[in-house]
C-alpha cells in the first residue's frame, strides 16, 4: 500500500473511533435529580398514625425529609414542621428544637406501651407505637 492510501484509510478510522469516544453524552441534570429524588429517606417509613394511651396519637404526614407532624395530647392537636435529620425527625416546639426517634415499648417509658416492639419516641413519657 502507498503511503496515501494508508493515509486515507487511518484518517477516517481515527476520526470515527475519536467521535464514538465523545459521543457518550454527560449525564443531565435531570437524570442526577431523578435519581437523587428517589433514594429513600429512612424516616419516610414512619409516616403514618402512632398511637398512644388515652387517646393520644403522633400523626406524619408528608414524604422526601419534609413532614407535617400532628401531635394529639391530652389538650389537644397541635401541629408542627419537621425535617428529616439522618434517622431522626427535627421539628420546633415552643421555642425548642425536638427530635422523634425511633423506639421501643420499653424505651419510651410508658407503661402502656411497654409490650410495643415499633414505636417513635420525643422524650421519655412521650411515646407512640404502632398496633
Amino acid at each position: 500500500m502507498k503511503k496515501s492510501s494508508i493515509q486515507a484509510f487511518m484518517l477516517p478510522s481515527i476520526l470515527l473511533l475519536l467521535t464514538a469516544c465523545n459521543d457518550k453524552a454527560a449525564p443531565s441534570t435531570s437524570n442526577i435529580a431523578s435519581s437523587t429524588a428517589a433514594t429513600p429517606v429512612a424516616t419516610d417509613a414512619w409516616v403514618g398514625k402512632w398511637n398512644g394511651p388515652e387517646g393520644t396519637f403522633l400523626e406524619i404526614s408528608g414524604n422526601n425529609g419534609n413532614y407535617k407532624i400532628t401531635i394529639q395530647d391530652l389538650d389537644g392537636p397541635k401541629q408542627f414542621q419537621g425535617m428529616n435529620k439522618g434517622n431522626e425527625i427535627s421539628f420546633e416546639r415552643n421555642g425548642t428544637t425536638e427530635t422523634i426517634q425511633s423506639s421501643n415499648g420499653t424505651d419510651t417509658g410508658m407503661k402502656w406501651l411497654a409490650e410495643k416492639a415499633d414505636c417513635l419516641r420525643v422524650r421519655l413519657g412521650e411515646g407512640w407505637c404502632r398496633d
